[in-house]
């Protein structure tokens, strides 16, 4: 196989493929749909209709935190790394069944279709106050000027933080990027992302006191009051989740966003399609082929629980598992011309947010976001145009999206139409 370092092993962090993942991921679904891959020491599991039986089958185990910890640190590591892997395993997303299904129906309280509608409006102003401010200037950076500031507005604003304080948000989100994701060059950046981590969870925690002693309509106060039956949220796990949806809110959000406008810049009949349509049908559609075509998260990360028979594969228990998303989506067995960007297509099989069990809780808020987003910029600034400078991408194994994206316009008065 082209670009195999070694038996087996394939670097899918080269800078090449960090800018474009889709050639190499389309040879493996191609030649081994299910390979273990040397450079990592884990499966890694490429065609849609493997991936979708994986996401369905909880031998698939989310709970790979405490094993990890458990069984792969050392002693030094383990005494070092305990403040991050004791919030990060208040996080549903690292737990199985029952104690998944508990938090999640807890959890899901909040996010009824109703709470998040409710949210539509203040999302509209957000982004045409930004836009407000950029339209005079000629030219953004996409991802630190526009979906970057959107969504750490609406979740600050969702969870109750005073405005004065959002700013500290920030650096607390790009901690959690070094601890969660990881990326090349910022191991010498994990005792600082801790210490920020320990932070958030301090500043996190007051405000689930504070609710406590006086409530108010935020999302806070509704995990608070959240129950079934005689079961209710422990304030750790109110923390947990806030830090998970802070760190999901603004990570899926802005990548969705980032790379949709890079996705419709890169096919102008596709922006011309968008404009001339518009609508909400439409912009639902246009979304979820931008969540096919080039979502927030190339992959999901499982552990085999048990030993599992995957096409002539066997993966052993306790074994890293990849499940790439970014390849399924561009399957060509499910989809028609795969590599296409056609907002028209509709694809309601792609899973960019996952399946199942662990489909992503706030994939509503990130929709609403994304097609509110998009809709204002390409109605808004009709001659936007990429930058002199190529995007950068976030050399990350897990999310897809960029750190920076210029982009030009015609100057313009900033009041919305």
């Amino acid at each position: 196989m082209s670009g195999v370092n070694g038996a087996g092993g394939v670097d899918l962090l080269t800078p090449e493929r960090v800018t474009d993942p889709y050639p190499i991921f389309a040879e493996l679904r191609r030649r081994q749909p299910v390979f273990f891959n040397e450079h990592y020491r884990a499966w890694f599991i490429h065609r849609h209709d493997d991936l979708l039986a994986a996401l369905k089958d909880t031998r698939f185990s989310s709970d790979r935190i405490r094993p990890v910890f458990e069984h792969k640190l050392t002693e030094a590591q383990r005494t070092e790394r305990a403040p991050t892997y004791r919030i990060l395993g208040e996080w549903m997303v690292f737990r199985d069944p029952p104690d998944h299904t508990r938090l999640r129906k807890l959890v899901s309280r909040a996010f009824t279709p109703r709470a998040i509608s409710l949210w539509q409006p203040r999302i509209i102003e957000v982004v045409d106050s930004l836009i407000d401010e950029l339209a005079p200037r000629g030219h953004m950076d996409v991802i630190s000027d526009f979906a970057y500031p959107l969504p750490a507005v609406v979740i600050a604003e969702m969870m109750g933080v005073p405005p004065g304080d959002r700013d500290l948000f920030k650096d607390w989100s790009d901690d959690l990027m070094v601890l969660v994701f990881g990326a090349r060059g910022v191991e010498g950046r994990r005792e600082r992302a801790q210490n920020g981590l320990l932070e958030l969870s301090e500043y996190l925690g007051g405000l689930v006191r504070r609710f406590r002693r006086a409530p108010e309509e935020n999302l806070i106060t509704t995990l608070i009051r959240a129950q079934e039956g005689d079961d209710t949220l422990t304030d750790n796990e109110i923390v947990g989740t806030c830090i998970l949806l802070l760190f999901g809110g603004h990570e899926t959000t802005t990548n969705l966003i980032g790379n949709g406008l890079h996705a419709l810049l890169q096919n102008p009949e596709q922006l011309e399609r968008l404009r001339a349509h518009g609508g909400d049908d439409y912009l639902r559609a246009a979304t979820e082929e931008i969540l096919r075509f080039d979502g927030p998260s190339k992959m999901q990360v499982r552990m085999a629980a048990t030993d599992i028979d995957v096409g002539d594969q066997v993966i052993r228990r306790h074994d890293m598992v990849y499940l790439v998303q970014a390849a399924a989506n561009r399957d060509p067995a499910i989809f028609a011309e795969p590599d296409r960007f056609d907002l028209e297509r509709n694809p309601t099989e792609h899973v960019g947010f996952g399946f199942g069990l662990h489909y992503c809780l706030g994939a509503a808020v990130a929709r609403l976001e994304g097609s509110i987003a998009l809709d204002a910029l390409a109605r808004r600034l009709p001659d936007l145009r990429p930058g002199p400078e190529p995007p950068e991408w976030h050399p990350t194994l897990i999310s897809r999206g960029m750190s920076s994206f210029c982009v030009s316009y015609t100057p313009s008065e900033g009041a919305a139409a």
